[in-house]
């Protein structure tokens, strides 16, 4: 029976698209909110749908926008990004202006940030996608030459739009993490724009799941000095959070 209620749901996820828990109480009246959030919480698990802000969205409708490699990175260490996530939009507060990347596990703090009055500039589609449904949040989305792996944009440009522009906090994600190699990624042209975000805000918080750890992509952005706060898992080895602390790094 829960089963097939389960995977009446994904069936339906799979048409709509998109359903909220409200529609999904009227397609399932007589099954409790918390029943259907442990269905979609099982489903998300199957790697079959994307929670969202009340309630969920197919992986067939995130494919449509982002295509199979990035839908495929929103399910590595999902658990723990999704309470980096939860960390971090704690952290925000209201009439704030901030960037965010266009990470997977900043689509996951995009799903968890509360709906106040703040100014979000971002360079990542599916984080835009999900915070266009927030009434009170301010949004702009940066131009330029789509990275379809990361499902974020960047631009050479990008310099003289930042000009103009003005953000007091940075929340970023990184593909890899080594103290003698710093924060990386895989494009160039990111990079360089995560550079120009680490200079323009006047504090800079990184998101790093335990995963992270130990690998090295082509391109640093930045280094242990560059950053003000950690925000990572459980998993995050000690003596490796000593060489933050040691650097007046708070490590969340």
């Amino acid at each position: 029976m829960k089963r097939d209620r389960i995977e009446e749901i994904a069936d339906l996820l799979d048409k709509r698209g998109k359903l909220t828990l409200e529609q999904l109480d009227d397609y399932f009246p007589h099954v409790s909110q918390m029943t259907l959030r442990r269905d979609l919480f099982q489903l998300e698990q199957e790697g079959r749908i994307i929670r969202v802000r009340g309630g969920a969205m197919s992986v067939k409708e995130v494919q449509k926008v982002s295509g199979e490699p990035y839908t495929k990175k929103t399910a590595i260490q999902m658990d723990a990004k999704i309470r980096i996530a939860q960390k971090a939009a704690h952290l925000i507060d209201e009439n704030t202006s901030l960037f965010i990347d266009g990470g997977t596990t900043a689509m996951y703090l995009a799903k968890e940030m509360p709906d106040i009055n703040v100014h979000v500039f971002t360079n990542g589609l599916a984080v835009a996608i999900e915070l266009a449904q927030k009434k009170n949040i301010h949004l702009t989305i940066l131009g330029g030459q789509v990275l379809k792996d990361n499902l974020s944009t960047a631009s050479p440009v990008a310099r003289s739009y930042f000009d103009n522009t003005n953000f007091e906090l940075a929340i970023i994600s990184a593909a890899a993490f080594t103290p003698e190699n710093g924060f990386s990624c895989a494009s160039q042209i990111e990079a360089d724009l995560l550079k120009l975000t680490r200079r323009k805000a006047k504090a800079m918080y990184m998101m790093l799941d335990s995963s992270k750890i130990g690998k090295i992509m082509p391109y640093t952005f930045a280094r242990l000095e560059d950053i003000d706060v950690l925000i990572t898992d459980d998993n995050f080895p000690a003596d490796l959070k000593e060489k933050f602390t040691n650097r007046n790094i708070v490590v969340m």
